[in-house]
């Protein structure tokens, strides 16, 4: 049986998802007010990485240890905004909970390990059948350390790597010093995930996703999702603002702006926007070779199409607040501390900055699978630091669960169903 369905978001999850409808023989029809691939979306100012090592949560045991320094320090790695603490508060709890314990972000790193242990090859083919295999390149991942003591400091985190299939390959020094040359000497210690790739332009894949969708007979509105007609369980038509679409089923993946959406189809999720930046360097006089991420800065340095792009940081405040560019600054000076053969001032004709919205839960895992009022709405969101890697499993699960196929991965562990306390649980459990 094949459907009318509505894909709300053009980002990398929505494009994907469009993509294997359509493959189903789905008529699609996707919504965004702005267009696919540009600089409002997160898929667009990502660091660009495929990696089966993001397997990882933010929130770790100990964390909670270090909430005081966060809050203290404005340009940390990590930090909070004081006006926003009050509405963030519940985030923050779940937040710390879910880091807690080792089994918890075991768990939650199998969760993350089973849509990201292909996102390579699955991105190589999504690429290739839109036309644009030259933009997955896969030459491995690589963290820098100062020493092996650094590395052994973060020995859980590898070990949840190891635990979920990541292999990777020890560099001393002189081995780091000749694959990376550019590569400040303070770093002398390297992992390198050979089975890696990244993205060399982001935003024009995710337009080239489209554009595939569209030669395949999908249908781009320029509007806004504002809600749903559902009636007896049922949905019958996505409202926008720019009329209204009827249809048989709707996907929501429109990041950030997922909540308000999921909110009227029943269920509280748990998201918040953790900002990130980046600042791209156009023609860089130094660069990795392979894309890195050193263990002091926690930013992904890729060289991609536009120049060296530094991406990272987490800034926990409100979706409207202004950004603060010092953070982008952060970004740039430890590009120019990492690879001491780039300049400290480049004219700004050749610098370029970004600020986004990661779509976060607290516990890191994506929000899949059927909404609380009807099943016909499915939710597709939520990625967090994951989301252009597993942007096409995303897309293939949301196909089996319209085609109520037996899903690629178990979908479980990113139900909606775990926001929900256990007396609403209860009250919706007793409905006939």
């Amino acid at each position: 049986m094949t459907f009318h369905i509505v894909i709300i978001g053009a980002g990398i999850v929505g494009a994907a998802t469009a993509v294997e409808l359509l493959r189903d023989g789905h008529t699609v029809t996707i919504v965004d007010p702005a267009d696919p691939g540009g600089a409002q979306a997160a898929s667009y100012g990502n660091g660009a990485w495929l990696s089966p090592a993001s397997v990882v949560p933010m929130s770790m045991p100990g964390l909670w240890k270090k909430v005081p320094g966060l809050l203290l320090d404005p340009l940390g790695p990590l930090t909070i905004r004081w006006t926003s603490l009050p509405s963030l508060l519940p985030w923050l709890l779940r937040f710390l909970l879910a880091g807690s314990t080792v089994p918890r972000v075991e768990e939650i790193a199998r969760g993350l390990g089973a849509l990201l242990s292909d996102a390579p090859a699955r991105h190589k083919a999504l690429a290739s059948e839109a036309g644009v295999p030259d933009l997955i390149k896969q030459c491995g991942l690589l963290y820098v350390y100062p020493d092996r003591a650094d590395f052994e400091r973060e020995s859980l985190s590898w070990r949840l790597r190891r635990d979920n299939g990541v292999d990777w390959i020890e560099l001393d020094e002189e081995r780091l010093r000749q694959r990376e040359p550019a590569l400040d000497t303070r770093y002398r210690y390297g992992a390198l995930v050979e089975a890696g790739a990244h993205c060399l332009d982001p935003g024009g894949y995710v337009a080239s996703l489209v554009q595939h969708a569209q030669s395949r007979g999908g249908c781009l509105r320029r509007a806004k999702a504002l809600g749903f007609d559902t009636r007896d369980g049922r949905l019958h038509t996505v409202l926008t603002d720019g009329g209204n679409i009827a249809c048989d089923r709707a996907i929501i993946a429109a990041g950030i702006w997922s909540k308000k959406l999921a909110k009227l189809a029943g269920d509280n999720i748990s998201l918040a926007s953790e900002r990130g930046y980046h600042v791209v360097i156009a023609d860089p006089e130094a660069a990795p070779r392979t894309p890195v991420m050193p263990s002091d800065g926690k930013m992904a340095n890729t060289l991609m199409r536009g120049g060296l792009r530094a991406s990272g940081q987490v800034e926990l405040a409100s979706i409207d607040a202004s950004p603060n560019w010092r953070r982008a600054a952060i970004l740039h000076e430890y590009l120019c501390r990492t690879y001491p053969g780039l300049p400290r001032d480049i004219p700004s004709r050749r610098l370029k900055r970004w600020m986004g919205h990661r779509p976060s839960t607290p516990d890191g895992l994506p929000v899949i699978g059927p909404a609380s009022a009807t099943s016909d709405i499915i939710y597709a969101f939520g990625h967090g630091h994951i989301g252009l890697a597993s942007g096409p499993i995303t897309g293939r699960l949301v196909a089996d669960i319209v085609a109520e196929r037996t899903p690629t991965v178990a979908i479980s562990p990113y139900s909606a169903s775990r926001f929900t306390n256990r007396y609403q649980r209860k009250v919706r459990e007793r409905r006939p």
